[in-house]
This record gives C-alpha cells, sequence and structure tokens, in this order.
C-alpha cells in the first residue's frame, strides 16, 4: 500500500448518520412551522378569510418557519454542549491527532484595503507573538495583502509591515504585497495570492483586518486539516471584543453566550456541508486553487457583477468539488471586531444585504449540494425576513383598520328574522403569541443556562449574568424594530438597482452626535408617532400589541444616541454588567495587543518570497462535471483530494 492509499485508508469516515438527522432536523421544523401556521388560519378563519388576511398566513408563514429554524438549532446545540459531543462526529470532543511524521506550511493571511494600518499590524503582531515556536516539521508565515488604494495609505502599510518585519525576525516571518487596483475586491486579493504564492503552503488561515487567534487556536486548526485529508475548509466561531460602547457590549456578551451554542445546533444537520464566513477560518490552499475561482455574474450591479459575497459561494464550490466544510464550534481563541454604534453596523449590513441577494441567482447552479443552495437561501432570508416582517405589520394595521372603519351589518339577507352574529376567534391568539416569544427567547434562556451551569464567574458571577442577559435581552427588543427598517429599506433599495461601495468598516468606538442621530433616524421616529396615532385613535387594542413596534421607532435617535455611548458603556463594566471572558480572563493575544504601543517606521518591507505560480480556473456555475475517481487526475499532493 502507497503513503497515498494508507493515508486515505487511515483518514476519518464521512460523518454519520448526516441524512438521517437532516430528516430529522426537516421534521422538527416543518412540524412546529406547520403547527403555528395552522393556529393563525384558525385564529383568520372565523366566518371565512379575506385578501388582506391570506397575504397575513402567508407572511406569517414564512416568518414562523424562519424563527423555528433558530429554535431548533439552539435545543441541538444546547444538549449537544451541555453532554461535550461534537456536533459533526457526535463523538466525545477530544483534540485532532494527525498522523506522525507530516510536515506542513501554512500561510496566514491578511487581506486589507485602505484600513487602520496602525491596528492592523498591532493585531497582526499579536496573533504571531502568541503562535507556538517553529519547528521543521510545521511552518507558519503572515502575509499582509493590500489593494489598497490611497497612495498615503499604501506609504503607511510598507513602512508599518516594515517595523513588524524587524520587530518579528527570528520569530515569524512577515510579508507584505501590494497590488494596483482591486478588481475582484477581497476575493480577487487572495486569488491574485493563490496564483502567485499559493503552491508554497498546505494551508490558507484566512483573517480580516480587525481579526486575532490565539496561537494555540491556529495550531489545533492545522491538526484538524492534518487529521482529516477530506476536510477543504474548516470555519472557526468568531467572537466579537474590546468592546466600549453599550450597544458594541450588548452583542459581545449576546456572540460569546449564544453564538457557539447556536454554531453546534447548525453544524449538527449540516455536518459536512457547513458554511465559511469568510475570515478566522482554514482552507487546504490546492482545494482552494482548484475549485474557488470565483466567476463574474452576468448583468450590471447591484445582482450583477463581482460575486461580494465570496465566503458562501467558495464553500459550496469546494463542498461540489467533493471536500468537506465544518465548523469547529467548540475551539476558543477566535476573535474579531464589530462597529461599535449601530449606525455603522447598519450600514455594514447594507453592503451584506447586496451580496447576500445575489445568491438567489445561484439557487440554481449546477451540481452544487442541497445545504450550499439552502446557505445561499438563508442568507438572503436573513434581511428578507425584516421586509416580510414590515410587510406582516403593515398588513395587519391596514386589515385592523377596515376593520373598524366598516359599518357592522349583522342582517346580510332580505327578510333575515334573526342577526347574524360575529363569531369569537377561538382560544388560539394567546397560545400562539407565546409560543412564538417562547422560541424567540429560547435560544438566549439556553445560553444562559449553559453559562450558569459552567463558568458564571467569566461574566461577573450569576447575579450580574442574569442582569446582563436581561438588559441585552431589552436592548435587542428596543432596536429591533430600527433594525427592520433599515433592512427593509436596503433590500428595497437593492432590488430597484442601486447598488453601494464596499468601504472599510468602522470599528473604533465612538459617541454618535445627537445632531447625525436625528438626522438618520427622523424617518422612522415619525413613522413610529404615525403609525401609534391612527392605531390609537380607530383601534385602541391594536395599538397596545403594536407598542414594541412603535415605541422601538418613537425612540430610534435616543436609542442610537445612548447605545454608542463609550461613557455609558464603560460605565456598566465597572459596575459588573455585560462582562465576558475576553475581559475577565483576557488571553495573551488580547493583552499583547491592548499593550501596544506606536513604533517608529523602519526601512521598507522586505521583498515577498519567490513566486511559485499556479493556477486558479476560474468555476462555472451554470455547468459542471464531477471530479473524476480517485487516482485519475494526474500527480497531486498526499490527501489533496475529498471524496464526495
Amino acid at each position: 500500500m502507497n503513503s497515498i492509499d494508507a493515508r486515505r485508508a487511515a483518514s476519518p469516515a464521512r460523518p454519520p448518520w448526516r441524512k438521517t438527522r437532516r430528516l430529522v432536523f426537516a421534521l422538527l421544523c416543518a412540524g412546529t412551522t406547520a403547527l403555528g401556521a395552522w393556529a393563525m388560519f384558525r385564529i383568520l378563519f372565523v366566518g371565512g378569510i379575506s385578501p388582506l388576511e391570506l397575504v397575513i398566513l402567508g407572511l406569517f408563514s414564512i416568518t414562523f418557519g424562519w424563527i423555528t429554524l433558530a429554535f431548533w438549532s439552539a435545543v441541538i446545540g444546547f444538549v449537544l454542549t451541555l453532554v461535550r459531543r461534537d456536533p459533526v462526529t457526535l463523538a466525545r470532543r477530544r483534540m485532532a491527532n494527525p498522523p506522525a511524521g507530516l510536515s506542513s506550511r501554512t500561510a496566514l493571511v491578511m487581506p486589507i484595503h485602505n484600513e487602520d494600518v496602525e491596528r492592523v499590524v498591532a493585531g497582526l503582531e499579536a496573533t504571531c507573538r502568541d503562535l507556538p515556536p517553529q519547528t521543521a516539521e510545521r511552518r507558519i508565515e503572515a502575509f499582509v495583502l493590500s489593494d489598497s488604494t490611497d497612495a498615503a495609505i499604501v506609504d503607511r502599510e510598507a513602512a508599518q509591515v516594515g517595523a513588524l518585519q524587524a520587530r518579528l525576525a527570528g520569530h515569524c516571518r512577515v510579508h507584505y504585497r501590494h497590488r494596483d487596483g482591486n478588481a475582484g475586491r477581497k476575493a480577487g486579493n487572495l486569488a491574485e495570492f493563490c496564483r502567485r504564492w499559493g503552491r508554497h503552503y498546505d494551508y490558507l488561515l484566512v483573517l480580516d483586518a480587525d481579526s486575532l487567534m490565539r496561537g494555540t487556536t491556529i495550531a489545533s486548526l492545522i491538526d484538524a486539516m492534518q487529521a482529516n485529508p477530506r476536510l477543504g475548509l474548516l470555519q472557526t466561531v468568531p467572537i466579537p471584543v474590546r468592546q466600549d460602547s453599550l450597544f458594541g457590549r450588548a452583542n459581545q456578551l449576546a456572540a460569546s453566550l449564544y453564538a457557539p451554542m447556536l454554531a453546534a445546533g447548525l453544524s449538527f444537520w449540516q455536518a459536512d456541508a457547513a458554511n465559511y464566513f469568510g475570515h478566522n477560518a482554514i482552507l487546504r490552499t490546492r482545494a482552494f486553487m482548484a475549485h474557488c475561482g470565483l466567476p463574474t455574474l452576468p448583468g450590471k450591479p447591484p445582482l450583477g457583477g463581482d460575486i461580494l459575497s465570496h465566503d458562501f459561494v467558495e464553500a459550496a464550490l469546494l463542498r461540489r468539488a467533493g471536500w468537506a466544510v465544518q465548523m469547529q464550534t467548540d475551539l476558543a481563541g477566535s476573535y474579531e471586531e464589530m462597529p461599535s454604534h449601530l449606525l455603522d453596523y447598519a450600514k455594514r449590513d447594507r453592503r451584506w444585504v447586496q451580496g447576500n441577494l445575489q445568491h438567489l441567482r445561484l439557487l440554481a447552479g449546477r451540481g452544487l449540494h442541497t445545504l450550499s443552495r439552502l446557505h445561499f437561501l438563508f442568507g438572503a432570508l436573513a434581511y428578507l425576513s425584516s421586509l416580510i416582517w414590515l410587510g406582516i405589520l403593515a398588513v395587519s394595521t391596514l386589515d385592523a383598520l377596515v376593520r373598524a372603519l366598516s359599518e357592522p351589518n349583522f342582517f346580510t339577507a332580505d327578510a333575515q328574522l334573526f342577526p347574524d352574529w360575529p363569531l369569537a376567534p377561538p382560544p388560539l391568539i394567546m397560545p400562539l403569541l407565546a409560543g412564538t416569544l417562547a422560541m424567540l427567547l429560547m435560544p438566549k434562556v439556553l445560553g444562559l443556562a449553559l453559562a450558569l451551569l459552567r463558568r458564571p464567574a467569566d461574566f461577573g458571577g450569576p447575579l450580574r449574568l442574569v442582569a446582563s442577559v436581561l438588559l441585552e435581552a431589552l436592548f435587542a427588543m428596543l432596536i429591533a424594530p430600527l433594525m427592520m427598517l433599515f433592512h427593509s429599506l436596503f433590500v428595497i433599495s437593492v432590488l430597484s438597482g442601486r447598488t453601494v461601495a464596499w468601504d472599510p468598516q468602522a470599528r473604533e468606538g465612538r459617541a454618535v452626535p445627537w445632531r447625525e442621530a436625528w438626522r438618520l433616524t427622523w424617518p422612522a421616529s415619525l413613522a413610529g408617532l404615525l403609525w401609534a396615532l391612527v392605531t390609537w385613535w380607530y383601534t385602541p387594542v391594536f395599538f397596545w400589541w403594536l407598542t414594541p413596534v412603535w415605541l422601538g421607532l418613537l425612540l430610534a435617535a435616543p436609542l442610537v444616541r445612548w447605545s454608542s455611548s463609550l461613557t455609558l458603556g464603560r460605565a456598566l463594566r465597572r459596575a459588573g454588567l455585560l462582562l465576558v471572558p475576553s475581559e475577565t480572563r483576557p488571553p495573551a493575544v488580547l493583552r499583547e495587543l491592548a499593550d501596544r504601543t506606536a513604533t517608529p517606521a523602519a526601512a521598507p518591507p522586505s521583498p515577498p518570497p519567490e513566486e511559485l505560480p499556479g493556477e486558479m480556473p476560474v468555476q462555472s456555475l451554470s455547468a459542471f462535471r464531477r471530479p473524476l475517481a480517485s487516482g485519475a487526475r494526474g500527480e497531486r499532493a498526499v490527501g489533496e483530494r475529498g471524496p464526495s
């Protein structure tokens, strides 16, 4: 038996019972959605159902199904996390154990575009200093891949990376490359690197400009790739860190508590057809080069041109070629930063809306795995659901007004002796409302339960943890109507043909001035005020049902202003509220970043290594031929092809 056959014989089996668990999950979601839709139908169908009520029923069914999907993923993730089972293999959690005698070369690649140079270099240095010592068997190098277009920023990049090379000499090699133009944006940046240097490296670990990763986490990812030659991509669960504003700290807490659990639930039914977030993930280089050259979509932007949310598509192309795409949900030490206030957060979402809506054009792509199509659909639905929710509220308001303004007619036929009294709806309204709220809140309850059972001290202690979760839940409820309105407007904007520039996102905290908050939210506040007044005047009962919606819109400007406050956020930290493990037990990589000091520029950076050109062919989503059988495709590295 040759070495390739030996590796394949010893390689891990496919995840067990993939089809069975996907079927069980689908039945749970379909059954729960059908139950909710039936209850809503019974409520609406009293003496007949109007066209408006049919629209309400259809929109409600879609929204309720979306809630159901998150609910069952959270429940499954909670159980798996509680019993310490791996969501993919269903075995007891254990570290990957790669075969002895293997060597690897890994590139940490950080694409940047007009970013805060000092923050980029400081974060990369913190990550590199936390790496384990280099050995002959395991080499790790870093690349800063710039396609910045501002000449002053490019000069600062070269100077700062040159200084970083000097500081990390003997510990980790750092390379810098600047390309002219930014065709293809981030995906084009990575593709150009792969074509020039990709063949030097077995693995690529993709970092965003704000990414931080512990050295042990990176080593574990490399071990997992070496242990499973079928694995083409392994995605971690990045957790936001270093947030000072109320908005940032609330989201930071929510991610720390709920994201790993939800990811475990998703990974249970996705198994080896998971998704890719575009950063803090490790890729098998030759698989990525062979199968992830992105095509250009026909037509003009916003729905044509470059594929913007490239990560979903790259994961789908890898899975189409037979490579496993998985999430590592229990691996701590993967961090990112995020916008510090609601307006910048919404601005980032505007870009993602455009990219995710493009995916609807790819649903019929040839050869794609069913779950890859679902990733495309769910990515778009994450934003379309806001428009659907807004539609439900608007149609429900219209229906309530029509009923309130209509003259009751109890004698519907000539010579009728007895009136047709209106029928009372069945007693299902409160159970349906309570069930919907329970499913919405259950992920928070389960995440809180896990933290209380496992590590309450990491969140400030049991009492402070409970208070923090209640505060975060209240804040999430208040901003939900404003985010619904933003996302709805973004979707309408994209569908009407308006595109957006993908500029670097703002990550440094700042308090939004009152003038800016009012200028950007007054239409939402006016809509909330008019909505409240009209429903209060004509249908007071419906007014009270709508209170969470119109109140959130009415308070839009104060919510933006107060939630962006660094003073308020830091006061909550001093009070022990909204604390997260990265603050109570900060790892070395975060302490290193916090202690950074400005360093003077040094000599220009040394040139990158000698090129080793390789191909990265553009893939077709309208035509596809299955890979040839094992051993029929010529030379390749050991384990560099995974079976379907």
